[in-house]
Order: C-alpha cells, then structure tokens, then sequence
C-alpha cells in the first residue's frame, strides 16, 4: 500500500475519532446529565443555569463534531484541543480522581495528533481552510507516532487505575455481564490495562496495538447507563489506536530508530 494511501486512512481515522467524541459528548449536554453541574460547579455556576447551559454546550459539541465530517478547518481541532483539556481538567477540579482527566486523553489527543499530521499552517488563514492531505514526510510521520504512543499510554493509563480504585460504574459494568466478583475482574484488567499502556509507550508491536483497539471498541459497548452514547463518546480513543497501528504498518518504525533520532535531536541541541 502506497504512503498516500496509509495517510489517508490516518487522516479519516482521526477525523471520525474526533467527530465521534464530540457529537457523543455533545449528546450528553442535550440530555442534561446531572453530573455535569458538578463540572459547571468548579465555575461557581449553580445547577439551575447549569441546567440551562447544557443544551448550549452539548449543542456546539455536536456541531463541531459534524463540521470536523464535512470541513476539517485546523481551527476546529485546534480549539479542541483546548476545550478537550479544559473538560477533562473539570473531573480532577470537581473532586474525581486525576485518573479520570487521564482516561480521557483521547478527548484532547485526537484532534492534537489531527493537527500534527496536518502540518504547520502556511498563513493565519489557512486554520480557517480545509486541510490538503498532503502526504507527511517521515519526521512528522514520528511526530505523529510519538503523540499516538503518548496519548494511548495516559489512556489506558486512567482508565487501568480507575479499574484498580473500583470505580463504581465499572464495577457495575461487569456485574451486568454476569461477572460474581466484579473487584477482581477490575483488578485484573486494570493490571492488564497499564501494562499494556506502558509496552505501547516503551515498545509497540502492532499486533498489541490492535489487540487493544478491539478491546476498548467491545468493552466500552458494555456501560450500563446511556451506553450507546458512552460509546460514541469514547470515539477518540478508538481513533488513536487505530491510527497508531495504521501510522506503524506504514511507516515501520522501531524502537531503535526512534532512538536514533532522539539522539540525533539532542546531539543537535
């Protein structure tokens, strides 16, 4: 398979990853979930604004999600990337666990390595054009791998530890499914979870990468409550993963070139 075509792919995984997260989490707002006026709460905003204000933000969610579909302009992923580290930082400020800000990594991750596989912007007004798909040259293809590898890890990372802390709802997840002792099931995946973030950090293998794709997409099905959208929303983790093996099946990169060009860099420095 060609370069072009491999960039492509990456291109349209990243841009429905990103297109998912937020029309998912955008649903969230249009049904008001109440856990959001916990997040409203750290502005000093009270629930019955709260309550007002969802509809609002859940709305623009979904239209940037589906403008990300029909005119990817580097200024949507690039406010995303912002929007998407603020919502997550809402967790950790509104008393959750910091875990919860790094599961949520595929949020501010995806539409980050959209615009690393974009490239630089030629001019203040091309972040309001639609991006070419140019192929990338290889440093911006480790660029992008170096980010998908950084993202995949924190979110396998949060969510590995909130199943080590028995997070209630995951707890509940899979005593739906039939599971007696849902704490050890937790444990064991949350074991499973981190290990399998840090050899995707320190040493990916493609086979790994794909292994664990298939995982989040099955197990995020799984949520007890609104499921359907919990999974839409977990979009942008999907969208990393694939990307990753996708940019690794293209570019073949190793452990040892990537050493090599660290070195490179800091020799230069």
């Amino acid at each position: 398979m060609s370069l072009n075509r491999y960039h492509r792919l990456i291109h349209y995984a990243l841009r429905f990853a990103i297109a998912m997260c937020y029309i998912g989490h955008g649903c969230f707002g249009i049904i008001t979930k109440s856990i959001w006026c916990n997040y409203f709460g750290v502005f000093g905003i009270g629930h019955d604004m709260a309550y007002t204000l969802m509809p609002v933000v859940g709305t623009i969610d979904i239209l940037l999600g589906l403008m990300m579909l029909v005119y990817p302009a580097r200024i949507i992923p690039g406010w995303l990337v912002i929007w998407g580290l603020v919502t997550a930082l809402l967790r950790p400020l509104s008393g959750e666990p910091v875990a919860e800000f790094f599961e949520r990594a595929g949020n501010y991750g995806s539409p980050l390595a959209f615009l690393i596989l974009t490239g630089n912007a030629d001019s203040w007004k091309s972040w309001f054009m639609p991006v070419d798909q140019r192929p990338p040259g290889a440093q911006q293809m480790l660029h992008l791998q170096i980010c998908l590898r950084l993202v995949a890890f924190l979110l396998l990372l949060g969510h590995g530890s909130l199943n080590l802390a028995g997070k209630a709802s995951l707890l509940d997840q899979y005593a739906s499914i039939g599971f007696r002792e849902p704490d050890k099931i937790a444990a064991i995946i949350g074991f499973a979870e981190i290990t399998g973030g840090l050899l995707v950090l320190l040493r990916p293998a493609r086979c790994l990468v794909l292994l664990l794709l298939i995982w989040k997409i099955t197990s995020e099905v799984f949520y007890p409550s609104y499921s359907l959208f919990e999974w839409i929303e977990r979009g942008g983790s999907y969208g990393i993963l694939l990307a990753l093996w996708i940019v690794m099946c293209a570019a073949g990169t190793t452990k040892s070139q990537l050493h090599f060009y660290f070195n490179k860099n800091i020799a230069s420095t």
